[in-house]
């Protein structure tokens, strides 16, 4: 067994932030064979015992150093609010920690850049967790797509719905941890938030990168963005299309949140649609194929675990098997900043109504208006 840095079979790992999404992604980690939640941090008083109880009785701390301090931490999941992750990665970093970060990974293209040069000269692994790379059904499209089931794809669509929900999970989220997300602590909205996701897989899906963006975004409720964006791949017979819609009078079926994500690939021979992410919108399988044959066309459907959690799952599993083989996990520091960079060029496009090369950023771009309130 090849292990990273003098890592034992089981990696101890410490939870820093127990907050709203912490169960999503800790559910990985309590459910490893080869990992232990040895430690949590949280500020709010009892909130980092609760959990540590729930996940396996490790040490609750409510000071990121002395977590970071404890012997038993072999490397951390970073939780906390994204205008945090900078100071969090670094200090992991220097303790010598390997670092997976929830997504973004930082406000700034620059600050992504600095956690990813500062964990390659320590010498130890920094990951941003992805969730939507880890979930079947897109992980199925990918190897479709991969394979040539459809030819050589010429047009990607990804569409996202937002609207109502009564689900439990939604409903029993902590007000408080949405505070930091409506003001000038974050660089935007609802794009910046959680499109991020469906940024990271426009880059994912295919091998080309994304060379020049045009978007028209708005905003509603203060922080939903309505948007409309183009993406011109490396390829020039590749384009693709993004948009998010806001229906705050539509109620929708979902485990999670209210919404739900649509992805669609067009290849000169056929394509292939993931029909269902965050929530459950549709009655039809999770993925589906068309492939036009000359001799007779096919359509194929893929009944798959098509449970949004189960990405949370895979990704945190794939990043405890990553450190104890001693591979590179995905997403890197690198892919990272190129997320945040398309993020960017979007606001960019959309504020300047001109088109905008997403390589060429290298800060942040703020949509207009942001946090003036």
């Amino acid at each position: 067994m090849t292990l990273v840095s003098g890592l034992g079979e089981v990696i101890g790992l410490g939870v820093v932030g127990a907050g709203n999404i912490a169960s999503l992604n800790v559910a990985g980690y309590v459910e490893h064979p080869n990992c232990e939640i040895v430690a949590v941090c949280d500020p709010v008083d009892g909130r980092a015992q609760t959990a540590a109880d729930l996940w396996g009785g490790g040490a609750a701390y409510t000071k990121l150093d002395d977590l970071l301090a404890d012997p038993r931490v072999d490397a951390v999941e970073i939780l906390t609010p994204t205008h945090l992750h900078h100071e969090h990665v670094l200090a992991a970093v220097a303790a010598g920690k390997h670092v997976s970060c929830q997504k973004p990974l930082a406000n700034t293209v620059h600050e992504s850049l600095e956690m990813t040069a500062a964990a390659e000269a320590a010498g130890v692994v920094l990951r941003i967790s992805e969730c939507f790379w880890h979930y079947p059904p897109l992980e199925k499209a990918k190897e479709l797509i991969a394979a040539g089931a459809i030819g050589k794809p010429t047009n990607i669509r990804i569409r996202t719905i937002v609207g109502q929900t009564d689900a439990p999970f939604q409903a029993n989220l902590n007000a408080d941890g949405y505070g930091w997300r409506l003001d000038k602590r974050s660089t935007g909205g609802h794009l910046f938030d959680d499109m991020v996701h469906k940024f990271a897989t426009a880059l994912w899906l295919v091998p080309d990168d994304i060379v020049r963006v045009q978007a028209t975004v708005r905003r509603r409720d203060l922080f939903f963005e309505p948007c409309n964006t183009i993406f011109e791949y490396e390829d020039p017979m590749l384009i693709g299309a993004m948009e998010v819609s806001y229906a705050p009078k539509m109620w929708m079926r979902s485990s999670y949140y209210g919404a739900d994500e649509f992805f669609e690939v067009q290849g000169d021979e056929g394509f292939i649609q993931v029909t269902r992410c965050t929530g459950e919108l549709l009655d039809v399988p999770p993925v589906i194929m068309y492939q036009g044959h000359q001799d007779g066309p096919t359509t194929t459907s893929y009944s798959l675990d098509s449970d949004w959690g189960t990405g949370f799952k895979r990704s945190s599993e794939h990043f405890i098997d990553s450190l104890i083989a001693g591979t590179t996990p995905d997403m890197t520091g690198a892919d990272a900043a190129r997320v945040l960079q398309l993020c960017f060029a979007v606001y960019e496009a959309s504020n300047t109504g001109a088109a905008v090369d997403p390589r060429t950023i290298t800060s942040s771009v703020v949509p207009e208006g942001w946090a003036e309130w």
